[in-house]
């Protein structure tokens, strides 16, 4: 089933698609087969959540591009069920917020690496890091660790998509803000960030681009106020209440 094989109409169309976008990234090498499983996961909380955009979520990602636009250096950390389901996305918000994108992986190998290099590279990325791994996160014993010294060793914001929780919570050791995109309110990831966002990437990706837009003329002064006035626990209370009432 191709994309375009999949009826607007039918009631479970962008589930379909993300499922199909996440079987043809594992058949090209970009995501691993556990990321099947982390999908269907990812899939079970946005059904509970409505499959919508939350209220508290789009504020959320409102914060995150103000982050984004006055931060000294952000990246964009990619993995394989990223970069199979919003490349495009993921360039644009890039392009927008003078962003890196860095690939890391915790199944890594460096055909794995450089084939979602690749990928993306094929949908209009100009550069990509990730290749050269030349510094390590402290406290992590995995692949995770493995990161570029001039991406997101270096980087003061750190936008996490569909993170692990102990490299969202090395991070924070190192104190980096960090921007975390994860269907589950529970997780440890949004759970450590600066700025957790509980929305699936597909909308969040184009959420936070279309307030990045928005956002681009405005002062340091109104970024800083956008950025203080943040509560990460009550959106993370919002979704969760969100999760066991179906009220925003």
């Amino acid at each position: 089933m191709s994309d375009t094989e999949v009826p607007e109409s039918h009631p479970r169309y962008q589930s379909l698609l993300t499922r199909h976008r996440i079987e043809t990234g594992v058949e090209k090498g970009i995501t691993s087969p556990q990321g099947l499983i982390a999908q269907g996961r990812g899939e079970a909380f946005d059904y509970l959540l409505g499959e919508r955009t939350l209220p508290s979520a789009d504020e959320a990602e409102r914060v995150a591009a103000a982050h984004l636009l006055r931060a000294r250096h952000p990246v964009l950390s990619v993995n394989g069920n990223v970069a199979a389901l919003a490349p495009e996305e993921l360039i644009e918000l890039a392009g927008v917020t003078d962003a890196d994108l860095e690939v890391n992986l915790f199944n890594r190998t460096e055909e794995r690496i450089h084939t979602i290099a690749e990928h993306l590279r094929e949908h209009g990325a100009h550069e990509v890091k990730g290749t050269t791994a030349d510094e390590r996160i402290p406290g992590l014993d995995h692949e995770r660790a493995k990161v570029d010294a001039d991406g997101i060793y270096d980087a003061d914001v750190v936008l996490v998509p569909l993170e692990d929780g102990d490299r969202a919570h090395a991070l924070a050791e190192m104190g980096k803000t960090e921007l975390v995109i994860d269907l589950n309110p529970l997780s440890r990831s949004p759970r450590s960030a600066a700025v957790p966002i509980v929305d699936n990437v597909i909308r969040a990706l184009p959420n936070i681009t279309a307030h990045a837009r928005d956002l681009t003329d405005a002062s340091a002064e109104e970024l800083d106020h956008i950025v203080d006035a943040f509560d990460p626990d009550a959106t993370l209370q919002a979704a969760e209440r969100a999760i066991r009432t179906n009220d925003d």
